[in-house]
């Protein structure tokens, strides 16, 4: 008998691999070695030292057995994008780059996905919630959206902004920690300019922002495949390797990994 996917569970000292690979043939804007260098070296220094979650990040071509991922996509329109689903195909947590729609919003490749990396090191199963300054409202354990529209650079590439624990607890004064990486949040639950907050209110989940014009920019994001998205789920799925080979293996769909990174190094030059 096959053995059961563990469907993102995470055993706190875990010190997972997370395979990075790369499906998509929009050039990344940034060379794969060099963003996957950075990315390790963000989680070493930044992120692992304040929430603890270490983890190991490797290219790959393909999912790898036991592994994370975090796998870049052109967007979710690609042949076998939602194939992917939520989870590695065993049940693994996973996070969707989608490279074509991320530069399409004027955002950098890197910024997105140190974004989906810290996110998913510090809430893998997508489930962590807590309650804040409204009573009314429970507020989602993401670490990156309410700081989205910061970076700071890691080895000369942007890595995105990311809150502190204390960010998520009330009873903090202001000013009294650190609530992010870069010191612009001055108190708990602050959503800075151009970030948001995923919050949870009568059986509904939406988003609290710092203005109006954020909140018009979230409603033109093509949000699906995001976390977000995936709050709303009853349940998280696993994704479909069958599909997602059959449709990879369509001429003229996508570039293998290879041609892409040349692309990249190309564009580098």
């Amino acid at each position: 008998m096959a053995k059961r996917p563990t469907f993102a569970a995470f055993n706190q000292g875990e010190f997972p691999t997370i395979a990075c690979f790369n499906r998509a043939a929009t050039p990344l804007g940034v060379n794969f070695d060099a963003l996957i260098a950075a990315m390790q070296a963000y989680v070493d220094k930044y992120v692992a030292p304040v929430w603890g979650t270490p983890a190991k990040l490797v290219k790959t071509t393909d999912f790898k057995k036991g592994a994370w991922a975090v796998v870049f996509l052109d967007d979710a329109d690609t042949p076998d994008a939602l194939a992917y689903h939520d989870l590695t195909p065993d049940g693994l947590p996973e996070s969707k780059v989608f490279v074509k729609t991320t530069l399409d919003n004027g955002d950098l490749v890197s910024v997105s996905a140190s974004h989906e990396l810290v996110e998913m090191l510090v809430d893998p199963a997508i489930n962590l919630m807590t309650t804040g300054p409204n009573a009314k409202l429970v507020y989602a354990y993401e670490s990156a959206d309410p700081v989205e529209a910061l970076s700071f650079n890691v080895n000369g590439i942007p890595m995105s902004d990311f809150v502190f624990p204390a960010y998520f607890e009330d009873f903090h004064k202001p000013g009294s920690v650190q609530f992010d990486a870069m010191k612009k949040v001055s108190k708990p639950f602050q959503i800075l300019k151009g970030g948001y907050q995923i919050v949870f209110k009568n059986g509904k989940w939406s988003n609290l922002t710092a203005s109006a014009a954020k909140a018009r920019a979230l409603k033109r994001e093509d949000r699906r495949g995001h976390r977000s998205e995936q709050r709303a789920q009853a349940k998280l799925k696993v994704a479909d390797e069958a599909k997602i080979k059959r449709l990879s293996k369509k001429p003229g769909k996508l570039a293998s990994a290879e041609t892409v990174n040349r692309r990249s190094k190309l564009k580098m030059r």
